[in-house]
């Protein structure tokens, strides 16, 4: 049978994307996706933004304002939640952050990486449907977040220097009888505003006991404010790292190490100096700290 003209364009179009997101794969990847921006108006490009997410086939989960100039949208979708189902600790990939983030005269709109996080999350794909999907969403982007960027071989085995925790290195929160009470123990607290947190989103991973939290933390060292405005100040805004999640797996919460989870998000930061993981020292057992109590 012959194909037509069309039909050929569309098995040609159909191949580009296909060896693009290969190609994309194989290089060294970066944590956060920059979207063009043609607007100057903050509260148009959130609204925009959330139209373009729900239209693209995105479900919004949870939004915030974790500082002025600052939003952050999260969304699901049933790949993404598919995917997270699939391996153990998988519900950490189970979302999507999108920001917009005023700096200056500019608007930013940003997004994490569900190519880069799946490989940091030891996911069994890569998550190149849902990074096209995206695109098609919001339109063309641009990686950034580190300079030279990982491999993926890199984040599957990811931490930050020797000694630093890995991702199979997680937090204990705190455990209860069964799945459920713990469950309902933790959005009782919330509820409550315990520590200083609030819920930004949650969602159930289907198939099992396990649901990732999302929060908003603003006492302390453990505050959103607080850390970025220490390790967030040069270039594109990394305000895609946030919110703080939690991940309630069994009858057991858990929380990945922030000297890992902060370390994903600006894998370039130093040690040592301005902008710094010094800056910040009091911020890991600060967040677990405070994420503890939600289960007690």
């Amino acid at each position: 049978m012959k194909t037509t003209a069309l039909q050929r364009a569309g098995i040609l179009i159909a191949l580009f994307f296909l060896f693009s997101f290969n190609a994309w794969s194989a290089e060294n990847l970066k944590p956060f996706m920059l979207v063009a921006s043609n607007t100057t108006d903050f509260n148009t490009a959130v609204e925009s933004t959330k139209n373009k997410l729900q239209s693209g086939g995105f479900d919004i989960v949870g939004e915030y304002s974790p500082y002025a100039g600052a939003e952050v949208i999260v969304v699901s979708s049933d790949e993404l939640k598919a995917s997270a189902a699939k391996t153990k600790f998988g519900g950490y990939g189970a979302v999507v952050r999108v920001s917009v983030t005023k700096d200056g005269d500019k608007i930013e709109v940003a997004y994490s990486n569900p190519v880069y996080w799946a490989d940091a999350y030891r996911l069994d794909n890569d998550q190149a449907d849902v990074a096209a999907k995206l695109i098609t969403a919001l339109g063309d982007a641009k990686p950034f977040g580190s300079e030279k960027g990982l491999t993926a071989k890199k984040l599957r085995k990811y931490h930050y220097m020797a000694f630093m925790p890995y991702f199979d290195d997680p937090g204990k929160l705190g455990g209860a009888d069964s799945y459920a009470d713990l469950l309902a123990k933790i959005n009782s607290n919330l509820e409550a505003g315990k520590s200083g947190i609030k819920k930004v989103y949650e969602v159930k991973i289907p198939g099992k006991d396990e649901t990732v939290i999302g929060v908003a933390m603003t006492k302390g060292a453990a505050a959103d404010k607080s850390i970025m405005g220490k390790i967030d100040i040069a270039g594109t805004r990394h305000t895609a790292h946030l919110p703080y999640e939690m991940l309630v797996s069994g009858n057991e919460a858990y929380a990945l190490s922030a000297k890992f989870r902060i370390a994903l998000s600006f894998p370039d930061l130093s040690m040592i100096g301005k902008g710094s993981f010094v800056e910040i020292m009091d911020a890991p057992p600060a967040i677990k700290e405070q994420l503890s109590t939600l289960t007690k």
